[in-house]
């Protein structure tokens, strides 16, 4: 199956994953997408992530550990919301000055920038703007 958007095909089975309860999330891997997953480890939002071989030998897969709080029955994931910002059929990128903040700083606005991809509040930091891919809380 082809996919024209790996990123929003990411954020959509990371928010499957979350609203059907499941532990473990895989999905075909790429260098974006293991950044993505690296920020949101950092970040608090999933337990962890690594990658794994396929079926095939030249295919490798990005298994995401999913988050919760809470006890078995009352559970809820950590992560709320994903929002794609920046799509292939229009582009978003940002100045340092106009990075959004994203729940007044409860949420991560992800950016890839010439410094490679962080999170909103580290681009500010370092004084870069970047392309805007997606808001996370």
């Amino acid at each position: 199956m082809s996919v024209n958007d790996p990123i929003a095909d990411m954020l959509t089975r990371i928010r499957n994953g979350a609203m059907a309860g499941q532990s473990v999330v895989a999905m075909p891997n790429s260098k974006i997408k293991t950044e993505i997953a690296r920020i949101l480890k950092e970040e608090g939002f999933i337990e962890g992530y690594e990658v794994v071989d396929g079926e095939k030998a030249f295919i490798k897969v990005l298994r995401v550990k999913m988050k919760y709080v809470g006890e078995r029955r009352q559970r809820t994931p950590v992560i709320t919301g994903l929002d794609r910002i920046s799509r292939p059929g229009r582009r978003v990128y940002t100045q340092k000055s106009d990075i959004p903040w994203v729940l007044a700083g409860m949420g991560i606005a992800i950016l890839s920038t010439p410094k490679g991809v962080m999170t909103g509040q580290r681009a500010r930091q370092l004084g870069i703007g970047g392309e805007l891919l997606c808001k996370v809380w």
